[in-house]
């Protein structure tokens, strides 16, 4: 009688090691912003993550990589992909308004400022990390969100002939008075404020992209 096999064991330290990676990209979205790009070492990301320096590098390569995955995770988190999904029956301004909250509230977190006045403070130290934020970030959303746009234009909801550049405008018009003074740390707004703000904003780039 042949004996069963028994089920192959799952390789040794995979869901360790899965941990240790959460651990690090834990550990740099809370350690960039508030030291900035320059002021936060590897050695005090590994630090703060409970591992090594060498586990960190073997899973990100270098300090470039892990910033612009834990500015694509932070963007993920607040603004997943599945927020520009076309959702069948939903009116146009309800999904806009929803999507506009959503990004409203990444833009103005704690983490968001700190990252964004990191970038800026490092411009001239590290210009070479200024693509990959672009692109790990603002770039992908608005990829995201065009191509909502262009779904509901084909559908005969929106009538735009740019989406591209109907998104890029949609979100400087979210960004606004208010995060520019967020970002000087200059004045706090309130929730009524700033549903305000989002609704005014939702409903101008409906004027200007409603069907004629």
């Amino acid at each position: 009688m042949n004996a069963v096999p028994s089920a192959r064991p799952s390789g040794p330290g995979r869901p360790k090691d899965l941990e240790k990676r959460a651990a690090i990209l834990d550990a740099a979205k809370r350690l960039f912003p508030k030291h900035g790009y320059e002021g936060t070492s590897m050695d005090a990301i590994a630090a703060e993550a409970g591992v090594s320096k060498l586990t960190v590098y073997s899973h990100f390569g270098d300090k470039d990589s892990l910033f612009v995955e834990a500015v694509r995770c932070k963007c993920e988190e607040r603004l997943s992909s599945g927020m520009f999904a076309v959702e069948p029956g939903v009116p146009v301004r309800q999904q806009l308004l929803g999507i506009a909250r959503a990004f409203f509230a990444l833009i103005t977190s704690d983490e968001a400022i700190g990252m964004h006045r990191t970038l800026v403070a490092s411009a001239q130290q590290s210009p070479k990390l200024a693509q990959p934020f672009w692109e790990a970030g603002p770039a992908q959303v608005q990829r995201g969100f065009a191509a909502l746009l262009q779904a509901k234009v084909e559908a005969h909801e929106l009538d735009i002939p740019d989406t591209r550049r109907a998104a890029t405008q949609f979100f400087a018009l979210l960004k606004g008075e208010c995060h520019a003074r967020m970002e000087f740390g200059c004045c706090n707004f309130g929730e009524r404020e700033i549903e305000e703000h989002l609704n005014a904003t939702v409903d101008m780039f409906l004027r200007a992209y409603a069907p004629r």
